[in-house]
């Protein structure tokens, strides 16, 4: 007996002509989460991708958990693959499942005959393990419409698979079918979880980041450190550019309005965001903001920073509520990172009574005592690359 990992691609399935390119870049994602556990052989037949194990003592628990994050997974099982006999599937029906067969009250077997050459049809192969079962493990008890555990017994073209309650995946697309994005991240519940969204249909992430010391610390940095590296479990590799923007704040603070601080601050921030997304081919910029949630992202407030964008300007939180932001958080293991009390640049120098209404061509007249090309350009020339990976 083999063990392998049997993977659905769900959604997948919907891209007709295209659905083999699709596949080809979820097994080539597959591929480089596991590479570090050993080797594999990977084949694809039937909206499923057979991952098999060449090395002796593979940790398929590892695999498995890594699996679990990846993009463009609908479902996944460990399974163990055995010869086509039903005498051999009865028998190893009993012996790889018996520890969770053991803990369950209830089951049911489901069976898909793919090999149509196989003797035994559907039916008589559901029977045929189940009868089995009973027989093994007295406890048991059948149910069709609520089981504890659902045994499934899958004959393709190489093995007969044995498995039982696939897990769920992360669903989405894989990472890379859909293009590039850049993600402006602040060390805050929001822009992780917006980074993550937009991972989850495709895209492949550029994260910029912000810093202002000595307002900021080099531990508010590593906090984006970490919270990148968990969205990276999803997402791959990030690029991270760190932008310096003490001297942009200082010079806004000296010489603008400051009911304008905060929303020249931004509009600063996606001019300069838009110059490394062009260089690394990005089509859109990412904002982890929401209507209303704070003065500075009123309806008039997001308008006034978008005009400088000169391109678009996704937020996939902007309908969400800030439970619904946590809730998700808290599921992929960025909300105890996000709250560290280490402040990000968002938060310094914040006006007392910020214009949640601001006017267009207020915002630009305000922005007139500022050298606005000589301050962005001396910003990236110098901005550090960290490339963050998954831990």
């Amino acid at each position: 007996m083999k063990e392998i990992i049997l993977i659905k691609n769900g959604e997948l399935a919907l891209k007709g002509l295209n659905r083999r390119t699709f596949e080809e870049k979820l097994i080539k994602n597959i591929r480089h989460r596991l590479s570090d556990l050993g080797r594999w052989e990977y084949t694809s037949s039937q909206s499923t991708i057979m991952v098999e194990p060449l090395d002796e003592g593979i940790d398929m628990q590892e695999a498995s958990d890594r699996l679990g994050k990846v993009f463009g997974i609908a479902a996944f099982s460990r399974a163990a693959a055995v010869e086509k006999d039903m005498d051999t599937i009865l028998s190893y029906a009993c012996k790889y499942l018996a520890p969770r067969l053991a803990a369950a009250g209830s089951f049911k077997v489901e069976a898909k005959r793919s090999d149509k050459s196989f003797p035994f049809k559907s039916p008589e192969i559901c029977t045929s393990v189940g009868g089995k079962l009973l027989e093994n493990f007295s406890h048991l008890k059948v149910d069709v419409h609520n089981p504890d555990i659902i045994v499934m017994v899958e004959i393709r073209d190489k093995y007969a698979y044995i498995h039982a309650n696939q897990i769920k995946g992360a669903g989405g697309m894989p990472v890379g079918t859909a293009g590039d994005v850049a993600l402006l991240v602040s060390g805050g519940i929001d822009s992780p979880v917006a980074g993550w969204m937009m991972a989850k249909r495709g895209l492949k992430l550029t994260a910029i980041h912000f810093a202002s010391p000595p307002y900021t610390s080099a531990r508010a940095e590593q906090k984006v450190h970490s919270l990148l590296r968990q969205v990276a479990q999803y997402s791959g590799r990030i690029n991270l550019f760190v932008v310096p923007f003490t001297e942009i704040q200082e010079r806004i603070q000296e010489n603008c309005p400051e009911d304008l601080f905060t929303i020249i601050m931004r509009r600063f921030m996606m001019k300069t965001a838009s110059i490394f997304a062009k260089r690394e081919g990005c089509a859109a910029l990412i904002r982890g903001q929401s209507v209303g949630k704070v003065g500075s992202q009123t309806l008039y407030a997001l308008v006034c920073t978008d005009a400088v964008a000169d391109m678009p300007v996704f937020r996939p939180l902007i309908g969400m509520d800030k439970e619904e932001v946590i809730s998700i958080s808290r599921r992929i293991k960025t909300f105890d990172i996000s709250i560290l009390p280490f402040e990000d640049c968002c938060t310094v120098f914040t006006p007392k009574h910020p214009r949640t209404r601001p006017k267009l061509e207020a915002v630009e007249k305000a922005e007139e005592a500022l050298d606005v090309h000589a301050l962005i350009n001396k910003a990236a020339n110098n901005t550090r690359l960290v490339v963050i990976d998954s831990e």
